[in-house]
């Protein structure tokens, strides 16, 4: 089976099998990226932009470093660099950054949809970097990616997201991917966090983190995003942590093998403590570790990368009808 989307812009419209498809691919550049030589030439002439209108650290460097293991040309273009600051639409910008001859434009930016918006403009590949409080596909692939790594599976695992569920593009992407891979999807989080319409995307609202704790197979612990709180939604980070935060404490009422996921950047001793941030359950840093190898496969596929494991695929179909 080939990938056929020419555009990543959220697991939403994605089908299990293309899901499947990316994570499967994900497997063989992780390898690379332990190399000595971290560098392959399949992307050697394509050009990439990386157009970002919101601040960013990890979602940017992860891509930078997927697009140069590949040996693609890349451009990091930020608000305060572009003629966005004169006035220039998205548009505008993209067209003309496009007029350049690039081939894939990364875009992360405040308003949800603008990656689809701007998909529907430009000839070249879009990648959506986080929307809004829309998706953010490649981290829900790369926290997908290391939940199979570490559980050997996804359907049928209990996976509960904890924090901030209204502002989280994060906790979109998870919902719709980890439910089309077959895993029960839970949140937990203050009431005034935990928008009620969130149910309707298949999930169960638990409104203690007590209740979950002894039936997770994975915690997923989002960030509190006060920038983008317009008014206090708790009465303080104290009051937080202390009945939402995930600490040891709360830890000895989980399952021994339960996995602790965070796409970071951490508030501790907000959304975790420490010594739980630090500790045997997470899996922190391997989430980094996994969103360069996720991103190449991303890359690697938009660009009409075959996929891992299709050659094997085809040849097996062959000799089933000769």
């Amino acid at each position: 089976m080939q990938f056929t989307r020419k555009h990543l812009l959220g697991l939403e419209e994605l089908a299990d099998e293309e899901i499947r498809m990316i994570l499967d691919t994900a497997v063989p550049f992780k390898e690379i990226s332990e190399r000595q030589i971290k560098k392959v030439p399949v992307l050697r002439g394509k050009t990439i932009v990386n157009l970002f209108f919101e601040p960013s650290t990890r979602t940017r460097t992860s891509f930078e470093f997927a697009e140069k293991r590949l040996s693609a040309d890349t451009i990091n273009i930020s608000t305060s660099q572009s003629s966005v600051v004169k006035g220039e639409t998205l548009v505008d910008t993209a067209r003309n950054i496009e007029a350049m001859k690039i081939d894939m434009v990364v875009i992360r930016h405040s308003a949800s949809g603008a990656p689809a918006f701007l998909a529907q403009r430009i000839a070249s590949n879009v990648i959506n970097a986080g929307d809004g409080w829309h998706e953010h596909p490649t981290q829900g692939l790369l926290d997908m990616f290391t939940i199979r790594e570490h559980k050997g599976k996804i359907e049928g695992l209990k996976v509960v997201i904890v924090g901030d569920i209204l502002h989280s593009r994060v906790a979109r992407s998870n919902i719709f991917g980890l439910r089309k891979m077959g895993a029960e999807v839970g949140v937990c989080g203050p009431p005034t966090l935990v928008p009620g319409t969130i149910a309707q995307l298949g999930v169960t609202i638990y409104p203690t983190v007590e209740d979950v704790l002894a039936e997770a197979d994975v915690i997923n612990v989002l960030r509190i995003q006060l920038e983008r709180m317009q008014s206090s939604s708790f009465p303080s980070l104290g009051e937080y942590n202390r009945l939402y935060g995930i600490t040891n404490a709360r830890l000895a009422r989980a399952a021994k093998d339960v996995l602790i996921l965070h796409p970071g950047p951490m508030n501790r001793g907000v959304e975790i403590d420490s010594d739980v941030a630090d500790g045997d359950h997470q899996v922190i840093l391997k989430q980094v570790t996994n969103g360069v190898a996720v991103r190449m496969a991303v890359l690697f596929l938009l660009a009409g990368g075959i996929p891992a494991g299709a050659a094997e695929a085809a040849a097996m179909r062959e000799q089933e009808t000769s």
